[in-house]
This record gives structure tokens, sequence and C-alpha cells, in this order.
């Protein structure tokens, strides 16, 4: 973390990238790591580069910027919440003249010269909260307000197994910078009544391999009667299936144009290693995908289905 402050100070111009198809934690730690920068590096131009917020929309400055192609080559490049390049919104990062990396994802292989990845944490915004903790960075309310939110989504509400003393402390030391947590839960989880309505047919579409995986494949004419965009179909979907009794893996499929992407959660198993064999990445109990087709969703579903057969032995 000193080599990133060092680059910080030296450069004038910092583009922050993240994921693409950004959750909160991708969005919160690249607005957050914003403000901090602005607040206790003055005189910097901070650029945000990817795709757009879609339901991340309601944080503050979350519109992208327009970044000139020129600004690259001068610029310090810091990839947030990301394991691997291909997943990285924005390829320009290559272009820049120094480059690094924040991250809590499982460890997949370097992606800059210089990287803090920590996979204990729960999010990468629990990881930059810590950071600024321990080297004393100042952290003003919007920061605040757009690292809790990561923390928050990237929890599930501070209930995965990833929460401990550690996060609550970083949690506690946002809600004094201001941060309104009842108006924060309030964007996030309030639903319109066509989203329940989704939600229930969801439900219905849950099936069941031998031993017990739940899943959900969505083709994709489904997808265009939904009416609705992918990312709410397929990661706003996979926790449908979460809590049912017997079932320690649930997989959400949906079919799109570039793909079949593929959500993959487990409140028990590590379901990593299989996203990671079929080219994805993530976390131990949630990662994800994107396959080529159903041929291989299915191969995919079948392995962990032997997973759970294994693991029930």
């Amino acid at each position: 973390m000193q080599q990133i402050l060092s680059l910080l100070q030296a450069h004038d111009i910092i583009v922050l990238h993240r994921h693409t198809n950004p959750d909160g934690d991708a969005l919160g730690s690249q607005t957050g790591l914003k403000q901090i920068i602005l607040e206790n590096f003055p005189g910097k131009q901070v650029y945000m580069t990817g795709d757009a917020a879609g339901r991340y929309a309601f944080m503050a400055d979350s519109v992208m910027d327009e970044v000139p192609d020129e600004v690259f080559p001068n610029a310090l490049c810091i990839i947030l919440d990301t394991s691997a390049p291909h997943l990285i919104s924005d390829g320009r990062y290559s272009q820049a003249k120094a480059l690094c990396r924040i991250d809590h994802h499982l460890f997949c292989g370097p992606i800059a010269p210089v990287e803090v990845v920590d996979s204990s944490f729960e999010s990468c915004c629990g990881l930059i909260v810590s950071l600024c903790m321990q080297h004393g960075l100042r952290v003003n309310s919007a920061a605040a307000t757009a690292l809790f939110t990561g923390m928050v989504t990237d929890s599930g509400r501070f209930r995965y197994d990833s929460t401990n003393a550690r996060t609550l402390r970083c949690a506690s030391f946002l809600l004094e910078q201001g941060v309104d947590a009842n108006e924060i839960y309030r964007q996030l989880y309030v639903t319109d009544f066509d989203q329940l309505i989704l939600r229930a047919k969801f439900t219905l579409k849950i099936r069941f391999t031998p031993h017990r995986v739940a899943y959900v494949y969505t083709t994709r004419q489904e997808l265009e009667q939904y009416g609705a965009d992918e990312f709410t179909i397929s990661r706003g979907m996979v926790n449908v299936m979460s809590d049912i009794r017997g079932s320690d893996i649930w997989v959400n499929f949906t079919e799109t144009d570039h793909g079949v992407l593929c959500e993959l959660r487990s409140s028990l198993h590590n379901i990593n290693p299989i996203a990671v064999k079929y080219g994805g990445g993530g976390h131990a109990r949630a990662s994800g995908a994107t396959l080529p087709g159903r041929e291989a969703a299915l191969a995919m579903l079948e392995e962990l289905d032997h997973l759970m057969e294994e693991a029930n032995q």
C-alpha cells in the first residue's frame, strides 16, 4: 500500500477501473476511492471509466467519465475489485504510465506490477476502508457512503461468512463519517411490484439436480420476454434460490448474445474451482463465469451436482 500511496503522489492524472457489469462493491470502491484521492491529494485529475452503473445508478457520482485516449499514456491506472484481465471494464489500462490493483477476490494471477490483494476481506470496499484507517487517510461523507454501500452488498447485509469483527469495525468507522444507512438500504432494497412478479416467476422455474443443486436456466427467448436487462435476470435473480433447505449450492444460467452467464453460489462449499475451470472466478462461495452455450452450462451443472454428492457422503 505504501507503494500505491507513492504512485498517487507522483501522478497528477489517475484513472480508476473495475470489472464489467458492476455490482455495488465495484462501483462503491471506484467512487469511494475517487473521493478519497480528491480529499487527500488535492489537485489531482481523477477519472472513472467503465460500463454504466445500472441498478446502482442511485449512488452519487456513479456516472462514468468519457476519458480520451491521450489521457492513458500519462496516467496512473488503478484496477479495483477485479481478479482477471478479461473482466476489466475498459482495456486501455494497458496503455497506462503506471498500474496498480486493489482487490479482494481469490488470487488468479498478477495484473499489475503493484498489487494489494487480500481475499480475507468481505469486499473491496472493506479492504479500502481498512487501508485508509491504517494509513491515516481522510474519508469524507461521500466516500464513506459509497464504501458502505459496497460493503453492504458484497457481505449480503453482513450475513455472509466473510463478515467478521474487522468488517464491523470498518462499517462502524464509516458510520462515524456521516453515512445515512437507512437511506442506503431504502435505495438498495426497495422493490417495484413488477420485480416481485418477476421473482415469483423465477421461484416457479427452480429445478434440482439428483443431489439437490438448485438451478434456473433462462433461454434467450425467455430473456426477451421478461423485458429486463441481463444483469437483473442473471445476478439479480440468483439468490431467489438461496436458503432452500438441503440445497447448499445454487446456480443461475442466463443465455445472452455473448454466451451463457453463470452465477454460482453456495452456503457451505467452495464452488470457485469449478467457476475457474470454465473461465470464470470470484470467491469460494460466490463466483461467476460466461460459457459458450447450453452444453457447457449443463456440463458445469453436472460438476456442481458431483460436488454436492461428494459433500453428502
